[in-house]
């Protein structure tokens, strides 16, 4: 993330979708090599086998990548960021300390939170409330990854050529949206449209952070200000699928769990609609 966005200014959305893409494509790759090997060779051979492939790929692309020229510059060269970065949060500091900071975290927290409780309880949802066969919730499952894989591409292309704010508010309010659909699931239309609009609110997700901290405080403080952030999302993201799962314990439907999902990523739109747009790329 950080890496992209030092080398790209204004194509940074597409650089971003298409890396986000990859990773799309090789999560939905991965378990079908894996499941091929398992079967042919056991899983010791397969986990010998997955391992020697991040060894002869993933290790060799990450040697040759580079940082950009401008990354070379003393620290007080004049570098491409945004007015907002070299005026307010040229230091870690101050940036940490600032609403737009604040505002990211918690909007990243709310909505990963949503996307996170959906996910990882939507297998279990149709198959205990809606009494799904396996091979139905598979299909499910399945559409809502080639909608996510869609849907990076879509909102990086998306974030070029808007403000990236008002893409940020996009992305969390179709996943707002979406989870209500759940609730029409015994009429399969609805599901179906759940898993479009979910999955490409799911695609952007992730990727929108980087893009929008990037916009905002420019690319010197980006690795710091996302270590921050991400870290922050990964609470969330761990704790919502606990909590959704607990309130279906307590109360026997997903209902209650879902509503909590839905307030969340409100609250994700409304803490991106009180961000500043930061300068835009031309």
């Amino acid at each position: 993330q950080v890496l992209l966005s030092r080398w790209f200014e204004r194509s940074r959305g597409k650089a971003m979708g298409f890396a986000y893409f990859g990773i799309g494509l090789g999560g939905a790759a991965v378990p079908w090599i894996s499941h091929t090997l398992v079967q042919h060779f056991g899983w010791q051979a397969a986990l010998r086998a997955l391992g020697f492939l991040i060894l002869v790929i993933a290790l060799p692309a990450a040697l040759l990548a580079k940082e950009p020229p401008q990354a070379k510059k003393p620290y007080h060269a004049k570098t491409s960021v945004s007015p907002v970065a070299l005026a307010e949060f040229t230091e870690a500091r101050n940036a940490f300390t600032t609403v737009p900071f604040f505002l990211l975290t918690l909007g990243s927290m709310f909505s990963i939170a949503a996307v996170s409780g959906a996910q990882q309880n939507l297998k279990l949802f149709l198959s205990l409330d809606l009494h799904f066969a396996q091979g139905q919730a598979a299909r499910i499952l399945s559409l809502v990854l080639a909608f996510s894989i869609a849907g990076r591409l879509l909102m990086g292309w998306l974030a070029d050529r808007f403000p990236k704010k008002y893409v940020m508010v996009l992305i969390y309010i179709l996943v707002a949206a979406a989870i209500p659909l759940l609730f029409a699931g015994r009429a399969p239309a609805a599901i179906y449209i759940f898993a479009a609009v979910f999955g490409i609110g799911l695609g952007g997700d992730y990727m929108i952070v980087p893009l929008m901290t990037a916009e905002i405080f420019g690319v010197q403080l980006l690795g710091r200000l996302l270590g921050v952030i991400l870290t922050a999302g990964s609470v969330a993201e761990a704790v919502s699928p606990w909590l959704v799962g607990r309130l279906r314990d307590t109360t026997g439907s997903y209902s209650a769990g879902f509503l909590v999902l839905v307030a969340l990523g409100l609250l994700g739109a409304a803490s991106a609609a009180m961000l500043p747009r930061g300068k835009q790329s031309a």
